[in-house]
């Protein structure tokens, strides 16, 4: 699972999808794809796709028009079922993997 793959991701179920970086921040991608570490007021010291490799929970927020007598739900998802939603990794991504 790439970074990239979870902000198409985003942007395909409308959705936030966020995960706990190693030092406690969290990274959120939005709706739109962006990765944003909300609380970083310095150039990073980690890798976003370093972390994500570690990153074992994430976090769906509904991202559409918000009804505040029935707010929409956040789950949370296990590495596994986010990979489920991914789908079967590409040929190109299987390809990459060879290369290694």
């Amino acid at each position: 699972m790439k970074l990239a793959d979870l902000r198409k991701l985003s942007i395909k179920q409308n959705a936030r999808i966020s995960f706990v970086l190693a030092g406690g921040l969290e990274c959120v991608i939005t709706e739109h794809g962006l990765a944003q570490v909300p609380g970083l007021h310095a150039v990073p010291t980690f890798n976003l796709e370093n972390e994500l490799a570690s990153a074992r929970e994430f976090r769906f927020e509904p991202a559409g028009v918000t009804d505040r007598k029935h707010p929409a739900a956040s789950r949370s998802l296990t590495r596994e079922e986010v990979a489920r939603l991914l789908g079967p990794p590409s040929a190109t991504a299987a390809a990459e993997h060879e290369d290694e």
